[in-house]
């Protein structure tokens, strides 16, 4: 068997360039896979870090649904979560850990001579333990706050920056808000870009009850976040939080929900989902190419033959049989396929990280992926060298010798 590979490797050697062109489309093709699975592999481990950022064993409940009377409406096209629902949620679902209602609004943030427009959500005491947030000095405001209507808040590390510069602590500083002073009382952690790319950290959380007398004016919730006790806890309480409110908002059987519960692992199947469509075509024009590959080292192989046949004339004549020269020109068919599929696959770990690099795009490349194209080459070579292995294994040996 080696003596088979050093002929068929001297034979691949006397034309290098031949060699290379015939390679060219495996060495595309494998690349390709590779950085397309990689790529898909990436955006999907993004978007699950984005949602694990959200909190542990996180439930939203949102207002709204993806299709009402035949419209498709979406979250948040109508409020009509109130805080009847959201004490009803705390006081009679089981396996709750924390659940706060959320109320956003927007305008300018002042403290000082700074100023910046920054996104105010209000929500309850719970908010922190719901999303897995922590504080970083200062501390959380307490529910005698919510109930009160306090201008209290707490500010995220990126508005921090904005308002009072870098690695300067803000709590105890005074901010205006839409004209309203409120006293910081916590700085948050940073917790980086959310599900939707925005910056979590530039934000302002103040209690819901401040935002909806002080600021906004709005009696309803578009969101309630809800964290269950346990993952194992999380269908149950979905289930219990589906019916509670079906049952207040008085819905009967057969009608459509005016509400959403969604669970972690059903936001990031939404957008992986996005994501296993884009590797699924890159994978195809990738394995079209692959085809294409597999095309050009049958040519060659056949051209190969044809400019050989007196070589393989002579072996038949002097006691070579017809499976040496069909295992000689398939070894020779392998070798050309598994020398590309390794040069695509250190060009797909050159291609991976330089698009993460000029592009921010991420990627993360995969063992199986690897190995997946490894042996894809190998069956390449298998496939679409068999046929000229064979046809030279079948020429008649005085046939061969006479071919000029």
């Amino acid at each position: 068997m080696i003596a088979v590979f050093k002929i068929a490797l001297r034979a691949l050697r006397r034309n290098i360039l031949r060699s290379f062109l015939t390679m060219l489309g495996i060495i595309v093709g494998i690349s390709a896979v590779i950085v397309g699975v990689s790529m898909g592999t990436g955006a999907k481990a993004e978007v699950d870090k984005r949602i694990a950022s959200m909190g542990q064993n996180l439930l939203t409940v949102m207002s709204g649904n993806m299709s009402r009377g035949g419209v498709r409406g979406g979250f948040g096209m109508a409020p009509n979560l109130d805080p009847s629902d959201y004490e009803a949620i705390r006081r009679e679902v089981s396996g709750v850990a924390a659940a706060s209602p959320e109320v956003r609004s927007s305008g300018q943030v002042a403290a000082g001579n700074q100023n910046t427009s920054v996104s105010v959500m209000g929500v309850s005491a719970e908010y922190l333990a719901a999303r897995s947030w922590n504080v970083q000095a200062g501390d959380n405001f307490s529910e005698t706050d919510v109930r009160n209507a306090n201008k209290v808040c707490l500010i995220g590390s990126t508005t921090a920056k904005t308002l009072f510069g870098e690695n300067v602590d803000p709590v105890g500083q005074v901010i205006r808000i839409k004209s309203a002073p409120f006293t910081i009382v916590g700085w948050l952690e940073a917790k980086g870009s959310g599900s939707f790319g925005q910056d979590q950290d530039d934000i302002i959380l103040v209690p819901y009850t401040s935002v909806m007398k002080r600021l906004s004016g709005d009696t309803r919730f578009r969101a309630i976040f809800v964290s269950a006790e346990s993952p194992e806890a999380i269908a149950d309480v979905q289930e219990q939080i589906t019916e509670l409110l079906r049952q207040r908002h008085k819905i009967t059987d057969g009608k459509d929900d005016d509400f959403m519960v969604r669970t972690q692992q059903e936001t990031s199947d939404f957008f992986n989902a996005n994501n296993r469509i884009m590797t699924i075509l890159i994978g195809f024009f990738a394995g079209i190419s692959l085809v294409v590959g597999g095309i050009g080292i049958m040519n060659i192989m056949l051209v190969s033959v044809t400019e050989r046949t007196r070589e393989i004339g002579i072996r038949l004549a002097v006691g070579a049989r017809g499976r040496d020269v069909l295992r000689q020109f398939l070894t020779e068919a392998v070798l050309l396929s598994i020398t590309g599929g390794a040069l695509g696959i250190a060009t797909g770990y050159w291609l991976a990280p330089l698009l993460t690099k000029l592009f921010q795009f991420p990627t993360l490349i995969s063992t199986g992926s690897v190995i997946m194209a490894f042996t894809v080459s190998a069956v390449i070579g298998i496939v679409f060298g068999f046929f000229p292995a064979l046809k030279a294994a079948r020429l008649d040996p005085i046939d061969a010798l006479r071919y000029e």
